[in-house]
């Protein structure tokens, strides 16, 4: 074969995959028999595209992505108790979220309550795990004083083990406290 049967040969064969991939365009559906409907909108509701939009939907709300939640626990969901640099004494404006751990407990009266002493970096070690021991055990003593059983609440120190090292005054002031965690078990 010469070339110019071979060259003959490639037009032909191009030619008839080209005219192959040209099909006829399909014939668009009707909009009223599609499921939108002829306005785009149909018969479908905001509320079926999104359910969050619904109404009806009072009982769902949106999860604080701060509160953890495991089968033991939920943490974040009480706020944490702040105390003043090298001071475990409860500061007055602080009971309040004591006394709302408190009315937690009346309305969940299967789960206990855990506070969980902390401090910021300066100190010792040592120090600071008892600092957050005696944070943790005044915001239980409060807590018992307020009427619940001294065997829902319960307090432990971490100390300053997850306190940010050399931190400016606001962050320090942020790990001056002991957290209030329900615990479901």
């Amino acid at each position: 074969m010469n070339n110019v049967s071979k060259k003959l040969c490639l037009v032909i064969v191009s030619a008839v995959f080209v005219l192959a991939g040209c099909a006829k365009k399909p014939v668009r559906p009707d909009p009223g028999s599609t499921v939108l409907g002829p306005t785009g909108g149909g018969n479908i509701t905001p509320e079926q595209v999104n359910p969050a939009l619904d109404p009806n939907a009072a009982g769902l709300t949106q999860r604080d992505p701060n509160v953890i939640e495991t089968d033991d626990m939920i943490k974040g969901l009480l706020a944490p108790v702040y105390f003043d640099f090298n001071e475990s004494n409860l500061k007055p404006a602080e009971r309040a979220k004591i006394q709302a751990a408190k009315d937690y407990l009346a309305k969940n009266p299967q789960y206990r309550i855990l506070f969980e002493g902390h401090s910021d970096w300066r100190g010792t070690d040592e120090y600071n795990l008892s600092l957050g021991d005696r944070r943790a055990t005044a915001a239980k003593k409060y807590l018992i004083s307020l009427g619940i059983a001294a065997d829902k609440v319960e307090a432990n120190s971490k100390g300053s083990l997850e306190a940010s090292k050399n931190a400016d005054d606001a962050t320090m002031a942020k790990d001056r406290r002991a957290e209030i965690i329900v615990l479901k078990k």
